[in-house]
């Protein structure tokens, strides 16, 4: 067995594999792979082998796209077969909700070009003869859906990275993993010590104990899972007999999934009474063992499902699957460089290997090779939980999406699964004023405050939900009078050192600020894509203070760590250093009713250590409201004394606190974009518009400086835009397809109604050539062709004296 390697891959199932092939293919020879038993040995090899391309995250279904178009690649490669039968699949809908989801999918697969259609339940009928349609809407047809043999794509992936030059090593246990002085690994085998420059975790159902090796938690836990295949059906056997194979279906309101196999069929159940497996730890004799045949849990599923599909009722049982997978609280894989933790890669979580397999091993292999992947993952970075997650957090979260697996999923959705978890000091304050809450990290965040009879929980809704009202009247209280919300929605983090200015121009593309002012820029990847949307504020010459979205904590952490030089210290104060905006037109008279400093005399974007009644802060002459506003920053301690001094000076003006939803109505006034949704790895900063926040005159080489001086030189193909919108009652949500002249040419980025200018407002990219002021086009949603136009005019503070004067 060869002692060095440059990249260690543990797990032979098909991520590992996937993995293993794709760093061969991205140029990478020496690598290999450690498989403590046979290829397939975990979770690969009792699994169904379904593909799909349905994913609620566009990027994740464009990744599932690609595994599904790499197969016949494989093939061709290995001139082994990957047992592809590409029948096609339908997902039934059996009411409105379900249907408007299969609506918003139809229409992001527009701009995707994922050639998917909706069908009626004649429809239905032709394609998957087996189905009762009665109470059936609709369905998504999906031509691409399709089963595979799990071993034979699992050792084409094998083979194809062999005949790269990986070595793949089976019955080579891993014991140890232990990092040297310099970032690289000793890998200890029970065949010997493997020394590796990367680490990459595809341990399955053992990435958790793989993953303790090295003192990393990984928030994953195994479900039980069980399908069954039937003796042979007549109905089945005629199709096969007329030289056709029966399609896939999902029946999300029955939990099941059905496709043909062999001359009967298989259907599998993500039943309610569902079972987490191995709650203290996957064993490590555990293998080529199938769990007990549990009946008692999918009962309710059977019977469902003979009504669905009645041949299933007079069919006898061949064989039952009983078998774990491993799930992420939210059901993504697991995927990148583990934060802290140097030349540590993650291949986790990947529940469904054979739609998301080959997707994730090209992720990981242009990660590591090329510094960053092709587009935005955060939906299965790795570091999209943060640590202060724990087992106690994972497992109810892993278990309520296993129950959701199938359920709709709304854009406005709060799922209630282990919370509250973490709270701010505000908790019980703004529970009492009516906060209805949502979570953004594990944190409890107010998405708006009842009144009155008004519910307390958002009814989910693809539609404006019955938190309209109340969101429209908070965002009235800024526009009219003054509105506080706590700033527990910015990621902070404190540099400080000699070289702290210094190193801040390299890693931001903007200008760094002098002492008591601050600044607006974007943070680029080497390629010129946007990895943060920044607010820097100097305190000193020292010291210096970043605000960003808070769910990225940890991807922007890794990113600070991984570039940090000598004499720079940096610090996540993020609930460390919390407090309050307040916004509106009488924000200023608040404000100085508390403070014995000359607050009128600030100025936009002026920053200054000021107290306020009892408590020391920093404030920030600024506001995403757009409006005249400032960011109040105090120690987590001090917040609730604060809060009252603030609370107690506001009543006199009519202070009201405004939650998320009212923010992102106020936003959409001046077309401020948000994180994650306008502002992504996706896009470069001059696609967007945040190049006017570049300093181009700075004497330094930042990061991404090439690729945005190329932008600015050449242009860009596409361009931000906003849109007036002739919506009913729904607003844009996210990538919808904007339609010109008969044809997609672009998608939104976000929306939300108005409520200040009463009008329904989208944010998208056009062909730059298009992108001009009135410029009508129509916005696709929930099956409804909307008129929308262009507009470059904000709806309030149109000359920026508000917010500025």
């Amino acid at each position: 067995m060869q002692t060095t390697t440059r990249v260690a891959v543990i797990g032979g199932g098909v991520v590992g594999c996937s993995v293993l092939y794709h760093l061969t293919k991205l140029g990478w020879s020496d690598v290999m792979l450690l498989e403590r038993s046979e290829l397939t040995s975990g979770s690969t090899w009792h699994a169904a082998g379904g593909f799909h391309t349905l994913n609620g995250d566009t990027n994740m279904a464009a990744l599932q796209g690609y595994t599904i178009r790499l197969y016949k690649e494989l093939e061709e490669i290995t001139g082994m077969s990957c047992g592809l039968h590409h029948v096609g699949g339908v997902t039934l809908a059996d009411n409105q909700d379900r249907f408007d989801m299969l609506l918003a999918e139809r229409a992001k697969h527009r701009f995707m070009g994922l050639e998917t259609e909706i069908v009626g339940a004649e429809d239905i009928k032709k394609i998957a003869p087996v189905t009762n349609t009665d109470g059936i809407i609709g369905a998504l047809y999906d031509p691409l859906d399709g089963h595979l043999d799990p071993s034979g794509t699992t050792h084409a992936y094998a083979k194809a990275a062999r005949m790269g030059g990986a070595t793949i090593e089976t019955h080579c246990m891993v014991r140890e993993t232990n990092q040297r002085a310099d970032g690289t690994w000793d890998v200890v085998t029970d065949k010997g010590t493997i020394h590796a420059e990367h680490i990459v975790n595809a341990g399955g159902l053992w990435a958790r104990e793989v993953g303790a090796m090295a003192g990393i938690y990984f928030p994953l836990h195994p479900m039980e899972h069980q399908y069954l295949v039937t003796d042979n059906i007549p109905e089945i056997e005629a199709i096969i007999d007329a030289g056709g194979e029966h399609p896939h279906v999902m029946d999300p309101a029955g939990e099941s999934y059905l496709r043909q196999e062999g001359r009967g069929l298989c259907i599998g159940f993500y039943e309610q009474p569902c079972k987490p497996w191995a709650v203290d730890g996957t064993p490590w004799n555990f293998g080529h063992e199938l769990l007990p045949d549990d009946f008692d849990k999918i009962t309710d599923s059977i019977e469902f499902a003979y009504e669905r599909f009645p041949v299933l009722a007079k069919a006898g049982v061949k064989s039952v699957i009983h078998g774990p997978f491993t799930f992420a609280p939210d059901g993504n894989p697991l995927v990148g460089p583990v934060p802290g933790v140097q030349n540590y890669w993650s291949a986790c979580g990947v529940m469904a290997g054979f739609s998301q397999g080959g997707g994730v091993g090209l992720t990981l292999a242009q990660w590591m090779i090329e510094g960053e992947p092709e587009r935005d993952v955060f939906a299965m970075d790795v570091a999209r939980f943060g640590d202060w997650i724990s087992p106690g957090y994972t497992r109810p979260k892993v278990i309520e999406n296993y129950q959701k697996r199938f359920s709709v999923a709304y854009p406005n959705e709060e799922l209630p699964a282990a919370r509250p978890n973490r709270t701010t000091p505000m908790y019980d304050v703004f529970s009492d004023l009516g906060a209805v809450w949502g979570q953004q990290f594990g944190l409890e965040v107010a998405n708006y405050f009842a009144q009155g009879d008004e519910p307390t929980y958002e009814t989910p809704s693809f539609r404006r939900s019955d938190a309209f009202e109340a969101t429209g009247r908070e965002v009235r209280a800024v526009r009219e009078s003054v509105g506080i919300n706590e700033v527990h929605n910015f990621g902070k983090y404190l540099i400080k050192g000699k070289n702290a200015r210094a190193w801040l121009d390299k890693i931001m593309a903007g200008r760094i600020p002098q002492p008591g002012r601050l600044s607006l820029t974007p943070m680029l990847s080497p390629k010129g894509k946007l990895i943060g949307d920044f607010t820097v504020s100097c305190l000193n010459e020292e010291e210096f203070q970043l605000t960003a979205s808070y769910g990225s904590q940890a991807f922007h952490m890794r990113w600070f760590l991984q570039h940090k030089e000598h004499a720079v210290t940096v610090e996540n104060i993020s609930d460390k250093r919390n407090g309050f905006q307040i916004a509106g037109p009488k924000a200023l008279e608040v404000l100085q009713a508390c403070s014995r400093d000359d607050v009128a005399s600030m100025r936009f974007m002026d920053v200054r250590k000021i107290t306020v009644g009892m408590t020391d802060c920093i404030v920030q002459r600024v506001s995403y409201t757009g409006d005249l506003g400032y960011e109040i920053y105090c120690d987590l301690l001090s917040q609730r004394q604060l809060w009252w001094t603030l609370w107690e000076a506001g009543q006199p003006h009519g202070m009201t606190p405004f939650g998320m939803r009212a923010m992102m109505s106020l936003r959409l006034d001046k077309f401020f974009g948000s994180w994650m949704s306008e502002f992504s790895p996706d896009y470069t900063a001059a696609e967007t518009g945040l190049d006017r926040f570049i300093s181009f005159k700075k004497n330094v080489d930042f990061i991404g400086r090439a690729a945005a001086e190329a932008d600015r030189t050449n242009g860009t193909d596409r361009k931000l835009v906003a849109f007036e919108v002739d919506a009913d009652d729904a607003d844009v949500n996210a990538y919808e397809p904007i339609w010109l002249d008969g044809t997609v040419v672009g998608f939104c980025t976000s929306g939300g109604y108005s409520h200040h200018a009463q009008k329904s407002i989208a944010q998208g990219f056009l062909p730059s050539d298009r992108a001009t002021d009135g410029l009508e086009v129509e916005i696709e949603l929930l099956g409804h062709m909307r008129k929308a136009r262009v507009i470059t005019e904000p709806l309030f503070d149109t000359d920026g004296a508000r917010m500025r004067g």
